[in-house]
């Protein structure tokens, strides 16, 4: 259950990359982040979706401070109050940051090292750390954490290849919790595998969240895994987030044009249900020449010339809010209902 505290304050925050080279002047800069602001409440699963290329994953990292901040500013509270701010840290402070926030990988099968024990696998980050004072207590935290995320003693002596891909992100999960964190980023960690599997992980996460007073931050590109498992969702697109609301309210009455067109692409189940997709024109636009004013007017189907100049501010009251300067009005408002409908 979420608490009133914030885990991870990000405050404008920019991520940029320098791309290439040139003969002449600065190299390109491909900007992955722009302007970002966003409280994760603590002990929440927060959400975050978007296209591919939208910039999902390097806010994560940003947030794990594996990924450079170029403007703005990150900071985690842990369970214990204490406040870090990730542009600002020394060494000891990074080294207690790194036990504290952890990444689960996309990929089972390339995040495990086929040359070591799931035992060794679980137990490295204790060993790098210097968590631990001996094997035996090494070896006692291993096997507790193991247990939690259904892992049996006699897997510990066996190598990944012996597993399937459930198993191994169990496998994922339990080397990010043995340090005990509080803030996990999960980057599309149940993409890589089947429905069944998935479920699987995800109510493993869920139950570890609520045993454990885990924050989470859960990128995802499929919209019914968060709507299932998430308390509030931010949709992400071109390296902006456009609209933050809880999944029921996201669902029933999304506000952002982009945010509808996503809804609208889910399958139904309804063999009868005629397809209302909302179809987007043109590409994704470049991160190296982002497109001026509102991000999305280059493929939205409501673009006035006021989006083509001003960028959008984050507005709407504390649990539903917008980036867009046409969420007033009335085409906006219709769409949005024929959505709601459709959902």
């Amino acid at each position: 259950m979420t608490d009133k505290k914030v885990a991870v304050s990000i405050k404008d925050l920019s991520v940029e990359f320098s791309i290439g080279k040139s003969m002449f002047g600065k190299p390109p800069i491909l900007t992955a982040v722009g302007g970002v602001s966003l409280d994760i409440p603590r002990g929440s699963f927060f959400g975050l979706v978007g296209e591919s290329g939208s910039g999902k994953t390097t806010l994560g990292r940003a947030t794990l401070h594996a990924a450079p901040i170029s403007k703005g500013n990150i900071t985690f509270t842990d369970s214990e109050d204490r406040v870090f701010d990730l542009a600002e840290m020394d060494r000891k402070e990074e080294k207690d940051f790194r036990r504290r926030a952890q990444l689960i990988f996309q990929d089972p099968y390339a995040a495990l090292s086929p040359r070591m024990t799931v035992r060794d696998i679980i137990a490295e980050p204790l060993e790098v750390m210097k968590l631990t004072k001996s094997r035996a207590e090494t070896d006692e935290r291993v096997r507790e954490i193991a247990a939690r995320c259904r892992l049996n003693v006699e897997h510990l002596r066996r190598f990944p290849h012996a597993f399937s891909g459930g198993q191994r992100q169990r496998i994922s999960i339990a080397r990010a919790l043995v340090t005990q964190p509080s803030y996990i980023v999960a980057d599309e960690s149940v993409a890589a595998l089947d429905v069944s599997i998935q479920a699987d992980i995800l109510n493993l996460l869920k139950s570890l969240q609520r045993d454990m007073g885990l924050t989470f931050l859960f990128i995802s590109h499929d919209l019914s895994v968060v709507a299932h498992t998430c308390d509030t969702v931010a949709v992400m697109y071109l390296g902006n987030i456009v609209e933050v609301a809880p999944p029921r309210k996201l669902f029933a009455a999304p506000r952002h044009p982009y945010t509808q067109a996503l809804l609208s692409a889910i399958p139904s189940l309804d063999p009868d249900h005629q397809s209302t997709a909302i179809k987007l024109k043109g590409e994704i636009p470049s991160p190296v020449n982002p497109p001026a004013g509102c991000k999305f007017h280059t493929r939205c189907p409501h673009a006035t010339d006021r989006c083509r100049v001003v960028e959008p501010i984050m507005r709407g009251d504390a649990e539903h809010k917008v980036a867009c300067h046409l969420v007033d009005l009335p085409v906006l408002a219709q769409s949005t209902a024929t959505q709601s409908v459709s959902a």
